[in-house]
């Protein structure tokens, strides 16, 4: 098939039209369709790049990379010229390239140093309804340009499934064009029964699988695992297949080099298989796949609290994930997936993943757009609004970094230099600071570190611990330099099991530490960090894992135990296997919430790292304090002044002082303990509440009078004025309230209250009645039976403007009727209620 034969060409006509009328246009497709290397091209045909590139982002580097590699061929170009591509270490584009492929991170950036887009003339978002977080940003910048600066820009939305309504009201107005491509029937089957893959190697199933369909179909394989360790053990599993040796077997992910993922996706004599990450479910398609094997995993982002990271973790992917996958098998021919979980599992299954913008860490984010000069974060146009708690955690975090600053966070020197490095802010923040302080590659490999899961196992024999003590050490700086010192040993016995073993390592765990520590090298030196090797001093790195962790500092409460206080207001309890137990002062790497008995709660802090008092003003000046400081003594029950030293908001050390405290200060520390219950206003009864209800309800019912209505905020402020001048709850015992109060309103104000609204009425047989104000509804007069004899007709008060509600008492003061009219009250209810009352209680007066 000629690249002109594909499906995607039936919309070339309309997809001219609606460009050239309104720029933005949604174009859905299935995989294989051809959108992802054709729709460029037809952009280059008809003149769109004229003055410009066209900039095609993908959602991962492996298909940015291929693709461009693919429309090079077919335009006849050499890859780097006309067509190029840019991803996160590499970049093979040249001042002739006018079709760009580029991962999402990329353009991100670009639109923070350079928000006018000089050179683009078009921007296409592939696989959209992948809804990476990236992707969903970008978009939502590449509008705002639009609208503003750039209305020249022309913005194309392509998915193979997506509901575009959402979509479509967004980018309004916008058309919405469909292709519905060209396949084949897939026969889906499922495993009879389910698998548990904690007892069964997921490599080893999908071996068997393929090996069982293999003699009764035709073409390639296409084999789905979740990432390079699976895929490397999925291929040992098929070498071992008798009924496979026909077949040549090709990994393909996005660590490996280039030819070798290239020999993956080329046409082969043999059949093959393929064994991929998610890779090859979208983007790209490999000619000739007639079988999907799929283990139904795949690696996912995730905010991990425990780390304050993203981090990928396995999980099963969706239903929607599923099919894609599933419909690989069909793009040449009729073809077969066989999915290595149930049927009714497959039920159970969510319908589609979860936006990344609902489960990621946004800080980087949040710091590309302060960037570009966008401080109001919750007022851009989200095409789905994250979560706001989500979003202070992200600006709060990029605050303590020093990233961000002033009341409205905008962006520092700090900030901008972090955004140079492709990572997440904390270890763009330990990368510059281990540049200043000449130890780079020791806080790289610290950072590879942090990626996964400690392999240093927890709870081993006294002969492991022994075995750790010769050959580790001792270790009362950080516990990542035991770690470190750990995956140096594994290193060096070539991740050897048995030698691992003696020292309670997981083999696996501290062998993919190696490549992330070279990633995170190749990311330092591309910016120009110093990758020499050094005689470290383990202060410096300590200072380091401070700077990029400094919201998580910790104070120990006291020698005896190891519970610990946390910045921002927190508790916690460092582990027992860490070996900093004598560090007063540490950061922990890692925070877990681990439930307790009876459902408490219990935060746990681990790899932590003893830290010195000083460097927290050497590293962070605005954030250390020594002043006085102004505090309620539970014990005394008094506020005192004492001489303290903080660290944000964390208590370093504090001393009494003779000093009397600031009155403003005794007084909000006094009226936070009255509104917490823990003091009582003996003075502020009842009467002092229906006094707030009736200055309320006179602010409603007269506006004229310009009343100001009491709040709970204003309550709170009134309640500070009553402390001011006291100095401890004993103080506070009896002290009026009233004089305060009525200080509220202007004296002609208060002079018409009781006029207006009084606190009783006389009703016409002489007798006094108390009224009763409510936050809602009409005031309520309550009153016994026999004092209301005589009484007939409507109440009202407020000269005539607000009617008052009955409510009859019997002897016993409970009430037996509501009424606003005594007169139908008397004629009506009265009769009846008398017979049974006069019964009840024959001592009183009955008329």
């Amino acid at each position: 098939m000629t690249p002109r034969e594909l499906p995607i060409y039936e919309l070339e006509g309309a997809l001219v039209a609606s460009l050239r009328a309104q720029g933005r246009l949604i174009v859905q497709a299935p995989t294989g369709s051809g959108k992802s290397t054709q729709l460029p091209q037809m952009l280059l045909a008809h003149g769109f790049l004229e003055k410009g590139e066209v900039v095609v982002l993908q959602p991962r580097r492996l298909a940015a990379r291929m693709l461009a590699k693919r429309v090079a061929e077919e335009i006849r170009c050499d890859l780097g010229t006309e067509v190029g591509y840019q991803i996160r270490l590499e970049s093979r584009v040249s001042a002739k390239t006018r079709i760009r492929f580029v991962t999402e991170g990329i353009l991100l950036r670009q639109m923070s140093f350079d928000p006018a887009l000089k050179g683009i003339a078009a921007l296409v978002f592939d696989e959209f309804h992948e809804r990476h977080l990236y992707g969903d940003i970008s978009l939502a910048r590449a509008l705002q340009i639009q609208r503003t600066t750039r209305p020249d820009l022309k913005i194309i939305v392509m998915s193979a499934t997506l509901d575009a309504v959402v979509l479509r009201d967004y980018l309004a107005p916008c058309d919405v064009l469909t292709s519905q491509g060209r396949s084949f029937p897939v026969a889906v089957e499922y495993l009879p029964k389910a698998v548990s893959f904690d007892k069964e190697n997921v490599w080893d199933v999908a071996a068997r699988e393929c090996a069982r369909v293999a003699a009764r179909t035709s073409g390639d394989f296409l084999v789905f695992m979740p990432g390079a360790y699976e895929i490397n053990r999925t291929l040992q599993a098929l070498q071992f297949e008798r009924d496979l040796r026909d077949f040549v077997i090709f990994p393909l992910h996005g660590e490996l080099p280039p030819d070798q993922q290239d020999r993956a996706v080329s046409r082969c004599e043999q059949r093959k298989i393929i064994v991929s990450t998610n890779v090859a479910e979208t983007s790209l398609t490999i000619d000739g796949v007639t079988v999907v094997v799929d283990c139904g995993l795949a690696r996912m982002a995730r905010f991990d609290p425990h780390r304050g990271i993203n981090t990928l973790l396995i999980e099963k992917i969706s239903i929607a994930s599923a099919d894609q996958r599933a419909g690989r098998a069909g793009r040449t021919a009729p073809g077969v997936c066989v999915r290595l979980w149930t049927e009714r599992e497959h039920s159970q299954r969510a319908l589609q993943e979860l936006p990344e913008v609902k489960r990621l860490d946004l800080s980087e984010v949040v710091l590309t757009l302060k960037a570009s000069g966008i401080d109001d974060i919750a007022a851009f146009p989200w095409l789905e609004k994250p979560d706001p708690k989500a979003l202070d955690r992200a600006e709060m975090l990029l605050a303590d970094l020093g990233a961000l600053a002033g009341t409205k966070k905008t962006i520092t020197d700090i900030g901008r230099r972090m955004l140079r490095f492709p990572v997440h802010p904390r270890y763009a923040r330990m990368l510059l600071e281990a540049d200043a302080r000449g130890c780079v590659r020791s806080v790289a490999l610290m950072a590879a570190l942090t990626q996964g899961r400690t392999f240093l196992l927890r709870g081993v024999s006294r002969e492991v611990e022994d075995a750790r003590d010769d050959i580790l050490g001792e270790e009362t700086e950080s516990d990542f330099f035991l770690l470190m010192r750990a995956w140096r040993y594994a290193e060096q016995n070539s991740y050897s099991v048995d030698a691992c073993r003696r020292l309670g390592i997981h083999a696996q765990g501290a062998r993919q530490v190696g490549p992330l520590f070279k990633q995170f090298l190749e990311i330092a030196g591309k910016e120009g960090l110093d990758l020499s090797e050094k005689s470290v001093d383990g202060a410096q790195v300590s200072k380091c894992v401070l700077a990029g962790f400094s919201d998580q500092l910790a104070k120990r409460l006291d020698g005896g135990t190891l519970r610990c206080e946390l910045v921002h207001n927190r508790r916690g309890m460092l582990a027992r296997e860490s070996a900093m137990q004598k560090a007063t002062l540490l950061v922990a790497a890692e925070i877990s919430e681990i439930e307790g008995r009876g459902g408490e709660v219990n935060v746990l802090l681990s790899q932590a790292t003893a830290i010195e008092e000083p460097w927290l003003k050497e590293l962070f000046p605005e954030d250390y304090r020594d002043a006085v400081g102004v505090v309620y003594d539970t014990s005394t029950r008094r506020v005192i002044a004492r001489r303290e030293r903080r660290f944000r908001d964390l208590l370093l050390d504090a001393k009494l002082t003779a000093d009397e405290p600031p009155a403003s200060d005794a007084a909000s520390l006094l009226a936070h303990e009255v509104l917490a219950g823990n003091i009582t206003l003996t003075e502020w009864n009842e009467n002092v509440d229906q006094w707030i209800v009736r200055v309320n309800r006179l602010a409603e019912w007269f506006p004229e009078l310009e009343v100001s209505p009491i709040t709970e905020a204003d309550k709170a402020t009134l309640i500070e004025q009553i402390c001011y001048g006291s100095y401890g709850a004993r103080e506070l015992k009896d002290k009026p309230v009233m004089p305060v109060l009525r200080d509220w309103l202007r004296p002609e104000q208060l002079a018409v209250l009781d006029d207006y609204l009084p606190e009783r009425l006389v009703m016409g047989n002489g007798r006094k009645a108390r009224l009763t104000y409510n936050k809602e509804g009409p005031p309520v007069m309550s009153a016994r039976i026999q004092e209301l004899y005589g009484v007939d007709g409507r109440f009202t008060i407020g000269h005539g403007r607000v009617a008052v509600k009955f409510e009859v008492l019997a002897p016993n003061h409970r009430p037996i009727q509501v009424t606003d009219d005594l007169t139908s009250f008397w004629r009506d209810m009265y009769p009846k209620v008398k017979v049974e009352l006069s019964r009840r209680y024959p001592r009183h007066e009955w008329r």
